[in-house]
């Protein structure tokens, strides 16, 4: 037969606190392992305890975890991604335009045609006019 184990020892709240807020004041520099679980492994709690009944260092975590390096590279990534989106729009404008600059290139170039065209029309008329223009005497 097994001889029997021995008690667990009985832990308060306050114990555990203070064995919590020891844990998180060890993790502080370490972001990567700034997480619940690695909080409640090094504290000897269980994470159900630690949402339900230590709720103000279950805050303090969050904003340790907001403030680390982690949420500063978030925020870093969602800002390339908004810079990336506003990319893609700009380049898509840049071929809307470049459409339109080439369309009014092609307008430019059939009116300049056209000018010279009208242009070399009205010198042959004036070439085959060889009669000077006439003054008309005066009516009375």
């Amino acid at each position: 037969m097994r001889p029997p184990r021995p008690p667990k020892p009985v832990r308060s709240t306050r114990d555990a606190a203070q064995r919590l807020a020891v844990a998180l004041e060890s993790l502080k520099g370490h972001d990567a392992r700034l997480t619940a679980a690695e909080l409640c492994r090094l504290a000897k709690v269980s994470r159900n305890s630690l949402y339900r009944y230590h709720t103000p260092i279950l805050k303090s975590l969050r904003t340790q975890q907001q403030r680390g390096p982690r949420a500063a590279q978030l925020k870093m990534r969602i800002a390339a991604d908004r810079r990336r989106l506003a990319n893609r729009d700009l380049k898509e404008k840049i071929g809307k335009l470049a459409t339109l600059v080439d369309h009014y290139y092609a307008a430019y170039r059939d009116a300049t045609k056209l000018l010279a065209r009208r242009d070399r029309e009205l010198a042959q008329v004036r070439r085959q006019l060889s009669a000077k223009p006439l003054l008309l005497p005066a009516g009375k």
